[in-house]
């Protein structure tokens, strides 16, 4: 019973013996030690030096002959608290590496995007839980938002589109947006939130998604048809691209 415990607490058949001996003694020398546990008085040695390095026990060296004494018992609760030091440390390393790497990976290019799929029952709480990350990506750059906008997206989500504009987007964000219909939904948000210029692309009616460039975010959304669903990537290259394909379409526009 006590062997399969010790072991339990990391100490190997030969450490068990070695310290139950000691422990039965009290306090014995290596040579005593190898005669009860019929174990060689080298190896005996050897497996005290790993004991006295766990705490289980300790080396007498104030006379001429070595003695092992074994530590109390209830000594042995120290093996907890050294535990539990070092797993605080490990907790405290291990948010300050957490800490590090984030800053590390947002200066970071990345040659694989990350792509996430979003489903529409879950659709409208991402909008409004990825907004700020968004906007600090889009503030970075050029602090505008690019993108086409099929007009069904205004239709089915405007609440947000009215939260984003009102109390979700940073100061000085704007947006630059090409729609394929110049439809009322559009035309309303246009007149209320002067930071929104929407320009209808006239003989684009096949378009019927959104494609929007949130900075290093590329965000597809489609709405036309049941059921709604978003993806973003994340990829900082393609997402440049796309800013510049809008910008020279947007300057073309005017």
């Amino acid at each position: 019973m006590i062997n399969d415990t010790l072991n339990q607490l990391g100490l190997g058949e030969k450490e068990t013996s070695v310290f139950l001996a000691v422990l039965q003694r009290g306090k014995a020398t290596p040579a005593d030690i190898a005669h009860l546990t019929k174990i060689n008085r080298t190896t005996v040695y050897s497996v005290a030096k790993d004991l006295v390095k766990k705490g289980f026990i300790s080396e007498d060296l104030g006379s001429q002959t070595t003695y092992l004494v074994a530590s109390r018992p209830a000594d042995l609760k120290h093996l907890i608290q050294k535990e539990e030091k070092e797993l605080e440390q490990k907790k405290r390393l291990v948010d300050t590496a957490i800490t590090e790497l984030q800053n590390f990976a947002k200066n970071t290019k990345y040659s694989i995007p990350k792509i996430t799929f979003v489903q529409e029952e879950d659709l409208e709480n991402y909008l409004y839980k990825r907004s700020d990350e968004w906007h600090k990506s889009i503030m970075q750059h050029d602090k505008i938002l690019w993108g086409f906008q099929d007009h069904s997206f205004a239709q089915a989500y405007e609440k947000w589109i009215d939260w984003e504009w009102t109390t979700g987007g940073p100061k000085g964000l704007q947006l630059r947006l090409f729609s394929n219909e110049s439809g009322i939904e559009e035309k309303n948000k246009s007149k209320q939130y002067r930071q929104r210029v929407v320009r209808y692309w006239h003989g684009r009616e096949h378009f019927t998604a959104t494609v929007w460039v949130h900075g290093d975010y590329l965000i597809l959304v489609q709405t036309r048809q049941r059921p709604h669903y978003l993806v973003e990537i994340y990829d900082q290259l393609l997402a440049k691209n796309m800013r510049e394909f809008f910008y020279g379409v947007w300057e073309q526009m005017k």
